[in-house]
């Protein structure tokens, strides 16, 4: 491991239905680890066609807000070009546009700079591919 840079892959379980993710605690925990205390950058990426990473509010209703509304602008349906997969599959495909795969945060003191309601989480909107993987890299 290096001084200025640190990296670990997160293995998700995200079961069979759309989700939400919460990472915020392996992200902190992760940077407990490596940072010793450091400023720096955080990067959370999924390395995924289908998947994204979003900042947050949760547990208020916002991660459930955050899958009505993808539903609304990427309803699974036969319109989309890509179709293997489940129904609506291709939608899935179209989701990083939207919700990127990767996020970048402050870190100060070796800690976050997330606001009050913020979380990191993983966005994840194909119901075929139940396991992924997040990278977490510290650059302090």
């Amino acid at each position: 491991m290096s001084d200025a840079f640190s990296t670990r892959v997160l293995n998700i379980a995200t079961g069979s239905s759309e989700t939400v993710f919460d990472l915020t605690r392996e992200c902190a925990t992760f940077l407990r680890e490596v940072s010793r205390g450091r400023d720096g950058l955080l990067n959370v990426f999924v390395p995924h066609a289908t998947a994204g990473v979003a900042i947050i509010e949760t547990g208020a209703g916002s991660d459930d807000d955050l899958l009505a509304a993808l539903h609304t602008l990427l309803p699974a349906d036969d319109r989309w070009q890509h179709r293997h997969g489940s129904p609506g599959h291709g939608r899935d495909h179209v989701l990083p546009a939207l919700v990127p795969p990767h996020a970048t945060l402050p870190v100060i003191g070796g800690e976050m700079e997330l606001g009050t309601w913020q979380s990191v989480c993983l966005v994840d909107t194909n119901i075929s591919n139940v396991n992924r993987q997040v990278r977490l890299t510290f650059l302090g």
